[in-house]
């Protein structure tokens, strides 16, 4: 995979799409700091048709409520991650036509969609309105027409990525970019600046090497908000973080043998001890055991449908697309078919959460891409998954109407909803939600539909406050839940303000030191009594005082499994932390934790990953400890020094 050329694509595309998309705004008379009149039927010499005018009006909303750059940011990432999903799909033969929408079978940008138009069957497509511009030879509206119903078609597969609202309110279609067929443009760039190869397979990337899907949207992601992050995260400053830029300051794609070894470690665990008839062990590259090879089994018959699997801080979703590859397995040892394990999986056992909408349309896109790997027929089985980007009831009006919602009971619920999800996506899933009935609650929702003439009100709660009020009843209901396996790598951030500080101050006080701290304590929280954690974090917690109250906390009341303390700078050379990855047992063991002291093997993450494997192939190698943490609170401030000896 070339790096180089994904990060310049990500940087320069950012930039690229973002202003063409102004001036698709702009010719709606539309500018920062002049937005015109929501009402007007003429813009610029044209006029408007209705659908126009109602998509415009919705924009203008929107920028009026958050502003014109960050509406002009969200619509860029909007069709920065669908013109990613559309070419990873057809280079991938996902799209339901079969027919490329960028490139012909050469790989060349000339679309194949546009070589046999008249006879394109496409739901939705308009074959009056094809003809027309064929017609009048207008070769790039006919273009911009296809490809925004091929948008359209995908909604009912896809509709995390390929929905926004109602079309007459959808102004995301409005400011799609003119010109699309230029070389230059951002659909140009896409099919020429990344070699095809790194958009994968799907028949190649179910594989022990690296999965395709994730890497490249990984990285795409990371290093379309590098600049930003750069921005804000001034360590010779120590400016404080702002809550729009939480998501810019802390997301870092995980290094894949990382992930693996958290989820091996956890998921793979998990599974193993209690099916001791299990062969999954062999088919986890990074499964740590001690010196003896011996795994403890637990007498507890867990069905693959229970082991439910959580990253509360998910990103673009690495980790739950290599969890759903171990949970395959899982199934299949049970019996299960690929095709059956699949919707299984994606309805039963994955669960994900973020602040960024960015990062969690993605993620969202990754696992259904990873379900239709296994299941070609995977998009018309209408199936959601539980991968959720967090949203906030800031905005929420009343959550009750006269004559829709009748139920006192339910109506509380509504009231705990949004007091709860008050600066959500500041907040994320260190909020903790009370356990009720949500699904109950969603079917009531369900049932205020209305009888007879709507209000304008009435209209609106339908429109706006219920969905809004499924959305918040559905992330509750996955952070009220426990898991027996948690995994993430969290937000690395102790410059923090506002309601995030305050809350945090208040609620985690004894671990307030970062936010990954906070983590650490808040994932426990989540997992279920004798299940698993897995982390990738700071190494500073194993040893500096701010975190002395998290190790004394681990250390009492919980068991290290296995930890990898990695060499400084691995991660990356401009970390200004080291790293490390750790499996914690949500229970207290007397079993010896299993560590790696990597300190000493400088060089990135690939010397790292070569070290472990080689400590797994011969643990006397010098550099692989068991230690009996116990011991740790020996020595004043509990340092996590597994490789002091015992006379020491």
């Amino acid at each position: 995979m070339n790096k180089s050329k994904i990060q310049k694509f990500a940087v320069d595309g950012h930039k690229l799409l973002y202003k063409q998309i102004a001036q698709r705004a702009y010719q709606y008379g539309i500018e920062e700091g002049n937005v015109g009149k929501a009402d007007a039927t003429e813009v610029r010499g044209r006029i408007l048709s209705p659908l126009e005018k109602s998509q415009r009006a919705a924009l203008i909303a929107e920028i009026n409520a958050n502003g014109y750059q960050q509406t002009i940011e969200r619509v860029t990432y909007i069709w920065f991650n669908r013109i990613v999903a559309l070419r990873f799909m057809e280079v991938n033969n996902y799209l339901p036509s079969h027919i490329r929408v960028f490139s012909d079978a050469s790989g060349a940008f000339k679309p194949e969609i546009l070589n046999d138009v008249l006879h394109l069957e496409m739901e939705g497509l308009d074959k009056a309105q094809v003809e027309e511009y064929i017609e009048n030879n207008k070769t790039e509206e006919l273009y911009r027409y296809l490809l925004l119903t091929q948008c359209s078609e995908l909604k009912a597969a896809l509709p995390d990525v390929f929905e926004l609202a109602p079309r007459d309110r959808d102004y995301t279609e409005l400011l799609f970019p003119n010109n699309m067929l230029h070389q230059d443009s951002f659909i140009g760039k896409v099919v020429s600046d990344i070699d095809e190869a790194d958009w994968g397979s799907a028949e190649n990337w179910q594989n022990n090497d690296g999965d395709h899907l994730v890497q490249i949207i990984g990285w795409l992601y990371q290093y379309y908000i590098s600049e930003k992050h750069e921005e804000v995260v001034d360590p010779i400053h120590g400016k404080t973080i702002k809550k729009g830029d939480i998501p810019a300051a802390t997301q870092l794609f995980t290094t894949d043998w990382v992930v693996r070894y958290m989820v091996d470690n956890s998921l793979g665990r998990y599974w193993i001890e209690r099916h001791p008839e299990s062969k999954l062990a062999e088919k986890l590259e990074f499964f740590v055991t001690p010196k003896n090879g011996e795994i403890k089994h637990i007498d507890e018959f867990v069905k693959p449908e229970e082991v439910k699997f959580l990253d509360p801080c998910m990103g673009s979703g690495h980790i739950l697309v290599y969890a759903f590859d171990v949970l395959m397995e899982i199934y299949k040892e049970s019996g299960y078919t690929e095709r059956d394990a699949a919707a299984m999986i994606v309805q039963n056992n994955l669960f994900g959460l973020d602040i960024d909408d960015r990062a969690s349309q993605l993620a969202y896109f990754a696992v259904m891409m990873k379900a239709r790997s296994y299941d070609r027929r995977f998009l018309s089985r209408g199936i959601k998954p539980n991968v959720l980007a967090i949203k906030e009831s800031n905005r929420m009006g009343a959550v009750s109407r006269d004559g829709l919602t009748t139920d006192a009971e339910m109506t509380a619920i509504s009231q705990y909803l949004v007091d709860t999800f008050r600066d959500a996506k500041e907040l994320g899933s260190i909020i903790t939600a009370d356990l009720k009935d949500y699904d109950a609650y969603m079917e009531y929702l369900d049932s205020c539909n209305g009888q007879g003439q709507l209000t304008m009100d009435d209209t609106d709660w339908l429109q706006n406050t219920r969905p809004m009020l499924k959305a918040l009843a559905r992330q509750a209901k996955v952070l009220a839940a426990k898991y027996p396996v948690v995994c993430t790598n969290p937000p690395y951030l102790n410059k923090i303000e506002g309601r995030l500080k305050t809350f945090v101050t208040e609620n985690y006080k004894d671990y307030s030191g970062d936010l990954f701290s906070v983590f650490t304590y808040r994932n426990l929280m989540f997992c279920k009594q004798d299940g698993y954690c897995g982390y990738m974090t700071p190494n500073v917690w194993m040893f500096i005082k701010t975190y002395e109250k998290l190790r004394n906390y681990i250390i009492n009341a919980k068991s290290i499994v296995s930890l990898i303390q990695m060499a400084k700078g691995a991660f990356f050379k401009e970390a200004t932390v080291d790293i490390c990855a750790f499996v914690l047992k949500n229970a207290r063991e007397k079993e010896k934790g299993l560590y790696f002291r990597l300190e000493n093997f400088k060089g990135g993450m690939e010397v790292q990953k070569q070290k472990v494997l080689e400590a797994l192939a011969d643990k006397n190698c010098g550099y692989f400890y068991e230690a009996n943490q116990s011991n740790f609170s020996k020595i004043p401030g509990s340092p996590v020094a597994y490789w002091a000896s015992q006379n020491i």
